[in-house]
């Protein structure tokens, strides 16, 4: 069966992009641009093309504020995250995800904090 929405992969910088208008909820080409740190090295233009990309795909859409396009999200940041990390798992670990969670146990600096929170989450799971 296939799936619904299925809408095409992103690029990183593309999902970089998507990103921060997930953060404004809706910004114009000069707001995302303005957003990027300042250790990207990206033009206003690769900027409008990623957001004109994002909106073809399917995760954007825009609006038009005078001369401006505002672009908004499209597509649900939860459906977007489950899809690509649902991706990620099957493509390295096999659709196994306890060897990703291994691995960002050991390498990304999870507090024990979170780990108690990931035991409350793994316990409601039962």
């Amino acid at each position: 069966m296939a799936k619904k929405n299925k809408r095409p992969a992103m690029s990183p910088g593309e999902t970089e992009i998507l990103r921060l208008v997930w953060q404004s909820r809706g910004a114009t080409v000069q707001e995302v641009y303005d957003a990027l740190p300042g250790n990207r090295k990206v033009t206003y233009v690769t900027v409008a093309t990623l957001l004109r990309r994002l909106e073809e795909k399917g995760y954007l859409r825009h609006r038009v504020r005078g001369k401006a396009f505002i672009y908004a999200p499209a597509a649900k940041k939860e459906d977007v995250i489950k899809r690509t990390i649902g991706d990620l798992v099957e493509r390295l670990f096999g659709g196994n995800p306890v060897p990703l969670m291994q691995h960002l146990a050991q390498h990304s600096g999870i507090t024990d904090e979170d780990i108690e929170r990931l035991k409350k989450l793994a316990k409601k799971k039962q």
